[in-house]
């Protein structure tokens, strides 16, 4: 490999330590904590019969949760993305991989992402960053599809944080001409995701001209990535500007109801950026989402007690989930898009300078 590939490499091993061992969390909230569901005390729902499943993708997820792209390109990531996979086909739920980036140059790393063995019947996609769309032609990134045999791909969007990385991208003109291009090619394929800062509603107008059926919000609230490059930064101008920007974004709760709001209803919204609980994806759904999304409360588990661990968080978080739709009156997802709920403190705040409240619910 040659020295920039390599750099790559460690970049992506770096990521997963300080992920696992760093205060990378966001001092901002998901706000989700300001979504109240409201308690039914009388339910009439036999909890055995509530359902959960949702089509992803052309294909039927028995939960609506999906382990969201983390890394790749190393040999423990291997590891973690078999066993990932392996969770998400036992528990019916949608699995990313990590950035493909790296088997442009090197296809040997291929095994590090080709996990469609351990989720035969799943959905499965692959990952690659908008900034690569520009750079490789479109036909090599529809290959880094058939290479992991993977229902479609996420194309992430992570400009603050390349902006704090010192090896990071500083150019992103044409994008989404890239990313146009892209839908036309994969006849829609492609899911469009941000890595923990949030969509704007400017950003999710121009996605919905562009055609996009599958958008993951990924706001601030769970991860924050600028945090992790200002641990792994040796520029004193750099690691400065990750801890000014450590808090930058956009709270999920306001990202999921704008998506909700602007988005077209044919269009699968993702909830992720602090989804720790069931409750927090019933909250997400009830506020416009249709799958909610999680990686690093799954890694720590994983990296606490492997996959039985791991399946475990799962398995919480489809009770949790459930608990929540009884809780609620309901027996089905469409129900939960519908159950009365009350939004107050600071989500109230954003809703309201959009003009939002009110239109919908107040």
């Amino acid at each position: 490999m040659t020295e920039k590939d390599l750099s790559i490499g460690k970049r992506k091993s770096e990521h997963l330590k300080i992920v696992a061992e760093k205060d990378v969390s966001y001092i901002k909230s998901s706000l989700l904590e300001c979504v109240h569901l409201i308690h039914c005390a009388l339910p009439e729902v036999d909890f055995e019969k509530i359902r959960t499943e949702t089509e992803f993708f052309g294909k039927l997820l028995r939960a609506p949760l999906m382990i969201t792209s983390m890394t790749g390109g190393t040999e423990y990531a291997r590891e973690l993305n078999r066993s990932l996979a392996e969770i998400s086909e036992a528990k019916g739920i949608a699995f990313a991989v990590g950035s493909q980036r790296v088997i442009y140059r090197h296809p040997e790393t291929k095994k590090d992402f080709a996990v469609r063995k351990w989720i035969p019947n799943g959905v499965l996609l692959g990952n690659i960053g908008a900034a690569e769309l520009v750079n490789y032609p479109i036909n090599r990134v529809k290959d880094l599809i058939s290479s992991i045999e993977a229902d479609g791909i996420c194309v992430h969007l992570n400009p603050a944080q390349e902006m704090v990385q010192s090896e990071g991208n500083r150019n992103y003109t044409g994008q989404l001409d890239a990313i146009t291009e892209l839908m036309e090619i994969l006849d829609g394929r492609v899911l469009i995701k941000e890595t923990g800062a949030g969509i704007d509603p400017y950003t999710l107008e121009r996605l919905k001209k562009a055609g996009v059926k599958y958008i993951d919000i990924s706001g601030a609230g769970g991860t924050s990535w600028t945090k992790v490059e200002m641990y792994r930064a040796n520029d004193e101008k750099i690691k400065r500007a990750g801890e000014t920007f450590s808090d930058w974004g956009l709270p999920t709760a306001f990202s999921i109801y704008a998506a909700r709001m602007i988005m077209s209803d044919d269009v699968s919204v993702i909830a992720s950026g602090g989804i720790n609980s069931g409750l927090d994806v019933a909250k997400s759904i009830a506020l416009g989402a249709d799958v909610g999304g999680f990686a690093r409360p799954i890694l720590k588990a994983y990296l606490d007690g492997g996959i039985k661990k791991a399946s475990l968080f799962v398995e919480s978080l489809i009770y949790e989930l459930k608990t929540a739709m009884l809780l609620t009156g309901v027996d089905n997802l469409k129900g939960l898009k519908n159950v009365p709920r009350v939004y107050t403190g600071e989500l109230r705040q954003w809703l309201n300078s959009y003009g939002w409240l009110g239109e919908k619910e107040d």
